[in-house]
């Protein structure tokens, strides 16, 4: 019988209230609104609307690369609680659409949300508006162009290349974020031939550049600032005064979320690890000597790679197989020069397991309708593996060497592994310029070694820790890269 001290029924009191107050959180924020998810031909469409809406204006909102329409949720909740129908949508390979990504060639399913769009019955089929993100810029930013008199306004939000005109697309609002550096000149350029800023709505020639503050590539979706620099602008394209006062705050119950789930797992912890039996000893140069070589070997892996293999759709993914590569070869180049492996017990591989399915819990349940598509289609499903058992020599190595350390040495692994991954992917930036989309994730690294910090803390057991976050590790890239063309194409 598990009989539980003060402390911990504390923490597992305020982790049930926590968790609780979040799930609470987010379902308020869809009270009031028309919620509607389904398919057309192929592509998956979320509708959002108010409730008893009636000639509302209807608005596209398209996500950027390795995106989906949960990303882009922020302004569909901002500008459905403001009075407008929107429709978000996943393009091909993206979030649950499991058709492969060929080229960039999305516009048809544009196509597919509009017309989905124009078939709701709160929708006002004679005002309509288009809003992108990156990828998705470039796409609304065409279809505003070829179809001037359709669209009356249209947002880019860290756009990307696209012709433009004075004359189209009408209205046009162009976003940036603060920290997206080189993005800035461009969109500027992008002002200028758009005809400059100015107010001339009703001509349909209005130009904006908002630069929003403190924000990068992907932060900028989540920004209060560039919500309603959107919701104003429509506004003021379609002559209204929204009487809305919704600020999205999804992604803070979302944090609440994950802080009681880690605080619940803090209690569970001491009753599902096992007590650590280091039966090596590792030499501190051989640890830290084997982090910084890993990346140096797992670019010289790649560039070998690259002349025999098409690295970009390696796996079925776009990019991702590419990462799982890397990580292998990063992480077998550690484990080499750290010498040896722990002894491995089968109730090792349980507990990792067990590991992962509280971590899918902890960050996936709630993400699936916060920020990301965490259910796998069968697509999705079948790289899952493949990729987590690539990175699972990385997280071994380093469960080997934070085991049985202390707070201030693992926050000195964290801050070592964020330094390294970021560094040794920008050298594969540098050298392989096609997997520059792996830029993404830079800022991802120190958030998730952040998690896996406290969980290597939490075991103490390096092969819990590697299975449990390996698995773990996997199922985010499978999630979040494009499916590609094709499993394995050879140049």
């Amino acid at each position: 019988m598990i009989r539980l001290k003060r402390g911990q029924i504390v923490r597992s009191l305020l982790a049930i209230l926590l968790i609780s107050l979040s799930w609470s959180g987010v379902f308020m924020a869809r009270t009031g609104l028309v919620v509607r998810s389904f398919e057309h031909d192929h592509v998956p469409l979320l509708y959002l609307a108010p409730q008893q809406g009636h000639n509302a204006p209807g608005v596209l909102v398209a996500h950027g690369f390795a995106g989906s329409k949960q990303l882009m949720l922020g302004y569909g909740h901002v500008l459905a609680r403001a009075g407008y129908a929107v429709m978000l949508w996943d393009f091909d390979g993206h979030g649950a659409n499991p058709t492969a990504l060929k080229g960039f060639e999305l516009r048809q399913n544009l196509e597919v949300a509009l017309q989905g769009l124009l078939e709701q019955p709160e929708v006002d089929r004679g005002r309509l508006a288009l809003l992108g993100h990156s990828m998705g810029s470039g796409v609304v930013m065409l279809a505003g162009v070829e179809n001037v008199e359709r669209f009356a306004a249209t947002i880019a939000i860290s756009p990307t290349g696209q012709n433009v005109t004075p004359q189209a697309p009408r209205n046009l609002q162009l976003q940036i974020g603060a920290w997206e550096g080189g993005l800035l000149p461009y969109a500027q350029r992008l002002l200028a031939d758009a005809g400059g800023a100015n107010s001339q709505f009703a001509q349909g020639r209005a130009r904006e550049l908002v630069t929003v503050p403190t924000v990068e590539h992907i932060t900028i979706l989540f920004s209060q600032v560039s919500h309603q620099a959107a919701l104003r602008w429509l506004d003021s394209t379609f002559g209204r005064q929204s009487q809305s006062e919704y600020l999205d705050r999804r992604m803070i119950w979302y944090f609440l979320h994950l802080v009681g789930w880690l605080l619940l797992l803090s209690v569970m912890a001491r009753y599902l690890a096992l007590p650590a039996t280091p039966d090596f000893k590792i030499s501190r140069w051989r640890s830290w000597g084997g982090l910084v070589a890993s990346p140096i070997a797992a670019l010289g892996g790649l560039l070998l790679l690259n002349p025999l293999i098409d690295l970009q759709v390696l796996g079925g993914v776009q990019v991702g197989g590419a990462v799982g590569v890397w990580f292998l070869i990063a992480g077998l180049s550690w484990l080499g020069i750290l010498g040896r492996w722990p002894r491995l017990r089968w109730q090792m591989v349980g507990l990792g397991v067990t590991l992962f399915g509280l971590l899918w819990i902890a960050v996936g349940a709630m993400a699936q309708i916060v920020w990301l598509q965490w259910w796998l289609i069968p697509a999705r499903l079948a790289i899952w593996l493949p990729i987590a058992i690539a990175c699972f020599p990385w997280f071994l190595g380093s469960g080997m060497v934070q085991q049985d350390t202390r707070w201030l040495t693992r926050l000195a692994w964290w801050l070592g592994q964020s330094v390294m991954l970021i560094a040794g992917f920008l050298l594969v930036i540098i050298y392989l310029p096609k997997l520059g989309f792996i830029f993404l994730l830079l800022p991802l690294f120190p958030l998730v070694m952040a998690l896996f910090a406290v969980v290597s803390a939490l075991f103490n057991q390096a092969w819990i820790y590697a299975i449990g976050n390996a698995l773990f590790f996997g199922w985010l890239l499978a999630a979040g890269f494009p499916l590609s063309a094709c499993c394995l194409a050879f140049g």
